[in-house]
């Protein structure tokens, strides 16, 4: 299994409600159907991933950019 990702606040809540109705319908009966709240769970999960996915290349491009900057700073003077 892949490593989590850091949950914000509002996906740690919703992930809590969702796990909250998953272990109410737990105890109704092993029959009973889970696999929504289980695609919910799992949609922020791959939510959060994908977004620090997006912030790491973000924080790499801005990086490139700020060496970039330097560089030419230095050149210059």
């Amino acid at each position: 299994m892949a490593k989590d990702p850091k949950f914000t606040a509002g996906e740690t809540a919703k992930l809590a409600w969702y796990i909250g109705r998953m272990a109410k319908r737990g105890i109704a009966g092993e029959t009973v159907y889970q696999g929504d709240l289980e695609r919910k769970v799992e949609r922020i999960i791959d939510g959060a991933r994908e977004r620090e996915e997006r912030q790491a290349a973000d924080a790499a491009e801005a990086e490139k950019a700020a060496s970039k900057a330097r560089a030419k700073n230095l050149k210059t003077k």
